[in-house]
């Protein structure tokens, strides 16, 4: 019984490693190739990669649970879907939009560490906006966050202020559709299968006129000047597949860590795709750059650490003077909680 007890245990650590590799596989490959896209490809057109990515996601979210019927259909009432899934699509459009703008104009290690910005938004957001009460471990989590995005920020010899505008708002975009999940979405217990389900379509719908009139004559005059359009369609559409093939590891994931090293693999991740860019993209990084992105990536695993910490808390722990008057009071955001339908 021991060794079978053993032997369990090691496939489940095997499992979870393949699965984090997967993911970070994934999650690179798509970074990787959109930046090749805008820089290589001069395919400077971020709505129309944005609408392929959703085209993808569609068709693979419909194969997977309609035809393979690997993940069972989450049914969403046809007036829920207009007053809950509509609105959470169209942040989840500008999220993506915003986040393929930015990586036309800054390299991927200063976007990559402008979106680890996300739980310090996500926290003034709702502070702000709804009032919600914090532990103050919560607020000291992000002190290391905010003053190394500072120092990349001050440091960042590739600046561009159209593309670290577009990264900060994705941040914001990130945030919202977070905390606008939780209420809009109560009730339904999504995937990332499901949830990309019901919102790709929804986000296509809602890119497909502005990309055709904005992009469309760009896109034409691109594909008579490319001296090999054919083969740079074929990259761009894969990208595609890449995408919605990162949403399904995103599933694969949740399931097989826990929530502590879903997080610190998440940062561990951004890490994994500064390296690989600067490799193949060889983008200049200072070494004060470089210490920036470290110190970001080391406070949101902190802070991921302290709102898993938090979310243990047994009901009856005795309360600090900063401790919630009641249990509603603490909100714990959800960036890079061990829930399903974070995507």
């Amino acid at each position: 019984m021991m060794e079978d007890g053993s032997l369990w245990h090691q496939w489940s650590m095997i499992r979870s490693l393949l699965a984090i590799l997967q993911w970070w596989g994934f999650n690179v490959t798509v970074i990787i190739m959109n930046k090749w896209i805008f820089q290589k490809l001069d395919f400077k057109f971020p709505l129309s990669v944005s609408c392929v990515h959703f085209i993808c996601s569609s068709i693979g979210a419909y194969i997977v649970i309609k035809v393979l019927k690997i993940k069972p259909l989450i049914v969403v009432d046809p007036e829920d879907r207009w007053k809950r899934i509509f609105p959470m699509s169209f942040v989840f459009c500008i999220n993506i939009v915003l986040g393929n703008i930015s990586l036309r104009y800054i390299p991927v290690s200063f976007m990559q560490t402008i979106k680890s910005f996300t739980p310090a938004t996500t926290v003034v957001l709702q502070w702000l906006v709804w009032r919600k009460y914090f532990d103050w471990r919560i607020w000291a989590s992000l002190v290391p966050i905010v003053g190394g995005i500072l120092l990349t920020s001050i440091t960042e010899l590739s600046f561009n202020v159209f593309g670290f505008c577009a990264a900060l708002f994705g941040c914001l975009a990130t945030s919202t559709k977070t905390i606008l999940a939780e209420s809009l979405l109560h009730g339904y217990k999504f995937d990332s299968i499901n949830t990309v389900y019901y919102m790709a379509p929804f986000a296509t719908m809602i890119l497909g006129v502005p990309a055709f009139l904005l992009e469309g004559n760009g896109i034409l005059d691109w594909f008579e000047a490319h001296p090999s359009p054919w083969s740079a369609l074929i990259i761009i559409f894969s990208s595609g597949v890449v995408a919605f093939c990162l949403n399904f590891s995103i599933f694969y994931v949740i399931h097989s860590t826990t929530a502590v090293t879903f997080n610190v693999a998440g940062n561990l991740k951004v890490a994994v795709a500064v390296l690989v860019s600067w490799m193949i993209f060889r983008n200049p990084i200072s070494p004060m750059n470089a210490v920036g992105c470290g110190i970001t990536l080391v406070g949101c695993t902190f802070y991921g650490y302290v709102s898993h910490l938090l979310s243990q808390q047994q009901p009856g722990t005795p309360r600090t003077p900063c401790t919630p008057r009641n249990k509603m009071e603490l909100m714990i955001p959800l960036v890079n909680d061990k829930v399903e339908g974070k995507v």
